[in-house]
């Protein structure tokens, strides 16, 4: 029985225990750690070279490098001098000159974000300052970190720490990751965190199925009447990192929620699988009992705890939001709750600071859902339907003109230096292929690793489409992209072909899959002067807006 069916290859389904056991036990584990390491070091170099510039506050560092540094300072969010939207910030003004006397004003501030990744840019104004290259190191070293989670996840997938490497180059290789690694805005925190928490799904599919090798061949000696292993798998450590890590992504950015409801339901059909093919019947229902309402727990309950421990700034300073914001004053505002409350006692105001927290939270969706927010609109704002594609890429920074508008310009010639959010074509227009090739996969061959970037596109891209009448911008595909790299990764394990394939068909493999790493490596290169605000003239930059849009 244990020898009955077909792999995804058409292949003989090999024994039991061979089945469970992860394709990375069978790769060199000295290689698997060195040479992500390398290309590593390499993204690295990359991101942190010349990363204070533009040396001044950019776009909206405005909001984030600052509410990092009241966090910093004073362990909660609040007020600049003179920050309207409609008038230049004096407080910019001061720290672009050196500075940080005098920029506080004191009421608190109605941050519209979680406090993660606000607190992840002060540990580099802690370590820096307050300059360029202070609020934007931390965000420069995720990029770069991600680069590393990127190639060990790829290597658990595919058992290749050639197949891992190529994933981090391509992710270090792509225009968009590049840019949101070098600036001090949120999104690349949580794609980051987003990232983690999947590779710690993927690493608990690949421990529970060792657990389930090493105890027995399960179809010999479990009843199909059971549910199988149950208390040996009831503590799962890497789901309890996947849930630290989705509280971390969400107190980052609420979008995350998505991502962890799209990925629970895919890790609850990972565990039906293992249970069916170890002969249980009736796997879906005992697998829910057995595995996901356990998951739900060790997954989203972390995750909850996390996140609420994540505003202990905020939780900490909680009368003051209260009474900044929580009484009504006009006829289109409300009181929030907590106002009613009588705590009595030490658990009467823990509660009490938790409804602060929770009307909060209220205030703050109403911003986002709001009738404001709705009716405003920017110059690059993007439809999320067209983000796969780069429709729209957004300009962070730019100047042009003459030599008295760009200094490095030579005389008698109009330049332009910028900072362009803007994805490597080839990578994302060849990530819409693979994407596709992908689902085909995933459904007609049973490729359970293509579920791992379809689920992931489809949680970090589609929830959008809801909000799609305020102004949304192409830099949030920033948590698309990792998974998209994943998909064109494991396309081009099928490119390359089994290790035993002729030498004809192998080279052929690799010269394909070379050839497009290649590309996406000159493409890169070809669009770096946009993405590093590097001085070009007008010419060669216009060469470079390949569509009407991207100007």
């Amino acid at each position: 029985m244990a020898l009955l069916g077909r792999t995804v290859d058409g292949e003989a389904l090999p024994r039991m225990r061979r089945r469970l056991t992860p394709l990375h036990y069978r790769s060199d584990p000295k290689w698997g750690w060195l040479a992500p390491l390398i290309v590593t070091f390499f993204a690295g170099l990359l991101q942190f070279w010349s990363l204070t510039s533009p040396p001044d506050i950019t776009f909206d560092e405005t909001y984030y490098a600052k509410d990092a540094y009241s966090l910093l300072v004073k362990q909660h969010a609040v007020t600049f001098i003179n920050d309207s939207e409609t008038d230049e910030s004096e407080a910019d003004k001061i720290i672009n000159s050196g500075s940080t006397e005098g920029i506080f004003a004191d009421p608190v501030s109605m941050v519209v974000h979680p406090e993660v990744g606000k607190w992840m840019i002060a540990f580099g104004e802690w370590l820096f300052g307050m300059n360029a290259l202070g609020w934007r190191f931390s965000a420069a070293l995720v990029g770069t970190l991600m680069v590393l989670v990127m190639c060990r996840l790829v290597r658990r997938l595919t058992g290749s720490t050639l197949l891992g490497c190529a994933a981090g180059l391509l992710l270090a290789f792509d225009g968009l990751h590049f840019v949101m690694s070098r600036i001090a805005l949120l999104d690349i925190f949580m794609a980051f965190w987003l990232l983690c928490a999947v590779a710690c799904l993927v690493a608990d599919r690949d421990w529970a199925r060792v657990r389930m090798a090493r105890r027995r061949e399960p179809l010999l000696d479990v009843s199909r009447r059971g549910f199988g292993p149950v208390r040996g798998l009831l503590f799962r450590p890497w789901r309890i990192g996947a849930g630290v890590c989705f509280g971390l992504a969400v107190g980052v950015k609420w979008n995350a929620l998505f991502v962890i409801a799209g990925f629970g339901l895919l890790a609850w059909a990972w565990d039906c699988g293992m249970r069916r093919s170890m002969g249980v019947r009736w796997a879906v229902a005992k697998s829910f009992v057995a595995d996901a309402i356990p998951g739900f727990f060790s997954i989203v309950g972390v995750a909850l705890v996390v996140y609420v421990v994540s505003w202990m700034g905020f939780l900490t300073h909680a009368e003051l939001y209260e009474d900044e914001f929580g009484h009504a004053v006009d006829g289109n505002d409300w009181t929030w709750s907590s106002v009613d409350d009588n705590p009595g006692n030490p658990v009467g105001h823990v509660a009490h600071d938790l409804n602060i927290l929770w009307n909060y939270h209220k205030e703050v969706y109403m911003f986002h859902t709001g009738d404001y927010i709705r009716e405003a609109t920017h110059p690059f704002q993007s439809d999320p339907g067209g983000w796969l594609l780069i429709n729209r890429p957004l300009g962070i920074a730019s100047v042009s003109g003459d030599s008295e508008a760009v200094p490095e310009c030579p005389e008698g010639q109009e330049c332009v230096k910028q900072v362009l959010a803007i994805g490597t074509p080839v990578l994302w227009w060849g990530g819409v292929i693979a994407l596709f090739v992908g689902l085909g996969y995933w459904l007609s061959r049973r490729d359970w690793r293509f579920g791992i970037p379809i689920v992931g596109v489809l949680t970090t891209w589609l929830p959008w489409f809801r909000y799609d009448d305020r102004p949304i911008f192409f830099y949030y595909a920033i948590a698309i992209i990792p998974f998209t790299v994943i998909a064109v990764t494991l396309v081009l394990g099928k490119v390359l072909g089994k290790s035993e394939s002729t030498y004809p068909r192998r080279l052929v493999g690799v010269l394909a899959a070379g050839v497009f790493v290649l590309a996406v490596a000159a493409n890169f290169a070809y669009f770096y002067p946009i993405l590093a605000n590097q001085l070009l003239s007008n010419e060669a930059w216009n060469d470079r807006m390949w569509l009407v849009e991207w100007i």
